[in-house]
């Protein structure tokens, strides 16, 4: 259980008066901190016990204990060296710099999933008449990529990179329809106004945005987060923010199949064996996948 720190350095800004004295006094300190009560806490930051209690609660933790053990896990963790990619660097340089950010991303990523919030999105999806993806971009990829694994295990769903088509469909939506909207940022334009389209009809929004407020996250009704962390230079092509958002996907597909284990082992057995007959020569044979 880490991020602790992550998250309090993310959430300083929006926080209110009192409860950001207490970040910003954990953050200069958090090897103290872990040791110290809710009311040392508060005395040290000139504040109150009551302000870090509101604080956990705004941090959607579930109390001092969390978030002390959050901030140990992450004064134990090794700290990786992130730089950038240098010109004419050597390959193993580049092969490692890479590997070693991805696996951080990946990391920080499954740190912020908040399990009750993963477990609405799976009710949510398993409950789905309809299952829309959109994301523009580079989110776009992850969009897609969640769309040919759902519809694998026969959930009706679609994906769109194009805000007309998004919206036309959306629009349409119905309740017990799902729109799931992805932008790294949580302020894609194009995004928030697909959500805000699918709440005007009472489908179910889930949002999967970088973690921390944001526009797209406020108008989802189940949140899921990634990384905040922001492109090196010159990865900014949304190297390692693709990945996280192919991580939680990928997560929240594998809770869905899980529920539905001898069903969906049943779909993908069917979907494997037609794909395996897409290479063989057109003939006459009827083939039966019932």
């Amino acid at each position: 259980m880490n991020s602790g720190l992550l998250i309090l350095s993310e959430m300083e800004a929006s926080l209110p008066p009192s409860e950001r004295k207490i970040a910003q006094y954990i953050l200069k300190h958090p090897a103290e901190a872990i040791k110290m009560t809710a009311i040392d806490i508060g005395k040290h930051s000139h504040t109150s016990s009551a302000a870090v209690i509101r604080l956990c609660k705004s941090l959607n933790l579930s109390g001092i204990q969390e978030l002390k053990l959050r901030i140990a896990g992450d004064l134990q963790s090794e700290k990786v060296d992130v730089r950038d990619i240098e010109p004419n660097e050597p390959l193993e340089l580049t092969i490692d710099k890479i590997t070693n950010h991805s696996m951080q991303i990946l990391r920080e990523t499954a740190d912020l999933i908040d399990q009750k919030a993963l477990m609405h999105a799976v009710d949510a999806i398993l409950n789905a008449k309809r299952i829309f993806f959109f994301g523009v971009g580079a989110s776009a990829i992850a969009a897609m990529d969640a769309y040919q694994k759902f519809v694998r295990i026969n959930k009706y769903c679609m994906y769109f990179t194009d805000t007309h088509l998004g919206g036309t469909a959306v629009v349409n939506a119905e309740e017990g329809d799902v729109i799931v909207g992805i932008s790294f940022s949580g302020e894609t334009h194009e995004v928030a106004k697909v959500l805000e389209i699918a709440n005007g009809v009472n489908a179910t929004t889930i949002s999967l945005t970088r973690y921390g407020n944001s526009l797209v996250a406020s108008l989802a009704d189940i949140c899921l987060y990634t990384s905040p962390k922001l492109e090196a230079t010159f990865r900014s092509g949304a190297t390692s923010s693709r990945l996280a958002q192919l991580h939680v996907l990928d997560i929240l597909f594998m809770c869905v199949a899980t529920s539905t284990y001898e069903e969906t082992i049943e779909y993908l057995d069917k979907t494997r064996t037609v794909i395996k007959t897409l290479h063989e020569k057109v003939g006459k044979r009827r083939i039966n996948y019932s």
